[in-house]
């Protein structure tokens, strides 16, 4: 099966930026291949397109299944097992954000809440222990955000994202609708949005008549 030089340039890219991920040079190449594939190979296909062995195949596929990136199919009278990648880009990198917060993320939480259940035993202790309760509280903070995310449906988190700056703008909006009716602001400007509410009609009532 010979690729494309668009399709190599493609899979030799994956696998430098494999080891830049986490993942070696034999995985991210047999990722790309597979997503850029246009039905499911089998091991064989997969070999003979890459170069490498069947063994290198083998546990490169593995490891893509342990990342759940990887599909498993079978063909009528074909005993050979088959590897697609999910159609879905978004259902890739849902799949590929999740995997890794569960392999780097959550560890990490773990043990920054074990530390903060020791007691200090110096000043420098202490120091380290409050700067880690700082990193704890960050990155709860974003996790807890992408497990929000991860809720959504494809088509409202697409929406979502394509906002971008705009969502500071709807923050800024629903803030002073917020101070402006009175809800956890300043009651005085409460009162000087409805006092200018209730002077608008009158005055435009007065050019009328003049």
């Amino acid at each position: 099966m010979q690729l494309s030089p668009l399709i190599q340039r493609f899979v030799l890219h994956f696998g430098e930026m494999g080891s830049r991920w986490g993942i070696n040079r034999t995985v991210g190449q047999i990722y790309a291949l597979l997503f850029t594939a246009a039905r499911p190979l089998n091991a064989d296909e997969i070999a003979e397109s890459l170069g490498f062995s069947r063994s290198n195949v083998s546990i490169g596929l593995k490891e893509l299944e342990s990342w759940k990136l990887v599909k498993l199919s079978h063909q009528p009278g074909d005993r050979r097992e088959y590897f697609s990648a999910p159609d879905d880009v978004w259902v890739i990198f849902r799949t590929l954000a999740e995997e890794r917060r569960r392999r780097e993320i959550d560890p990490t939480l773990s043990m920054l809440r074990e530390v903060q259940l020791e007691t200090p035993q110096s000043d420098e202790d202490r120091h380290a222990q409050a700067r880690m309760k700082e990193m704890y509280g960050l990155i709860f903070l974003v996790t807890t955000w992408f497990g929000d995310m991860q809720k959504l449906d494809v088509a409202t988190l697409e929406k979502l994202m394509r906002l971008g700056s705009r969502v500071t703008k709807l923050l800024d909006v629903k803030d002073r609708l917020t101070s402006a009716i009175g809800i956890g602001g300043d009651k005085s400007a409460a009162k000087a949005a409805t006092k200018a509410a209730t002077k608008a009609p009158t005055k435009t009532a007065r050019s009328r008549k003049e």
